[in-house]
């Protein structure tokens, strides 16, 4: 996630999910649920790096927070906007969740007791124009089988069935710009990490060519133009 200023985004997200605070380098702030030993499917982590292009679009990647009840629902909605985040009209309508802010503006949502059992953040959700192409090419690059399928979106979990679903939710909304949140996908110790860059190749995805940048990681896009990084294996 691209941030203003990451430590001040990260300290926020750290409060809102009750996870652990770090940072690797300057400018990058990382955050993980205590306890956690990698690789463990029950969750995934956030990094927040810094950047100082502005959010000028609508995000089309966001997470979606669990809640227990429509009590704890309304618990978590008050304590983070005594955080810092602001309710927010992205032409929902009368849904039964609740449409956030973060301090930058990057938009989430707060579910209604939809989810109790994959922790705090209920889902990963990625708009997109064709669900079933994206779901195919996600399947196969993180291996997580399919948990659902419908006219509107695509659901995969992580094959042991325990945290975060990944969700693709058809959306005539063009892509604008680089995404501001991104994924990134992390090889298996032991991996081979030039097989796994042509194992993405070969499911569609295409290289961005950051020549000139100081990355240790390869950077692609998915069949829709997303972002993402391809990190080395640990």
């Amino acid at each position: 996630m691209k941030a203003r200023d990451d430590a001040a985004l990260g300290a926020f997200w750290a409060q809102a999910l009750g996870w652990e605070i770090s940072s690797e380098e300057p400018g990058v702030t990382n955050l993980e649920p205590p306890g956690l030993v990698y690789p463990d499917p029950a969750a995934i982590y956030i990094d927040l790096v810094a950047s100082a292009e502005p959010k000028t679009v609508k995000n089309r990647v966001h997470i979606d927070l669990a809640t227990k009840s429509a009590a704890h629902q309304a618990e978590l909605v008050a304590r983070l906007t005594e955080l810092g985040a602001t309710p927010a009209d992205i032409g929902q309508g009368d849904v039964p969740w609740t449409v956030m802010t973060d301090p930058e503006g990057n938009e989430f949502c707060v579910l209604d007791s939809l989810y109790d059992e994959t922790g705090p953040i209920a889902s990963v959700i990625l708009d997109c124009v064709d669900p079933q192409t994206m779901l195919r090419f996600w399947s196969q690059a993180t291996d997580w089988p399919v948990y659902k399928v419908t006219d509107y979106s695509a659901v995969l979990r992580s094959a042991a069935g325990v945290g975060p679903y990944l969700q693709f939710l058809r959306t005539p909304d063009p892509k604008t710009g680089w995404n501001r949140v991104h994924l990134d996908i992390r090889p298996y110790p032991g991996d081979d990490l030039e097989a796994e860059a042509e194992k993405l190749r070969s499911l569609g995805a295409t290289d961005i060519d950051l020549s000139g940048s100081n990355v240790t990681w390869m950077v692609f896009a998915d069949p829709e133009g997303n972002e993402f990084c391809l990190l080395s294996p640990r």
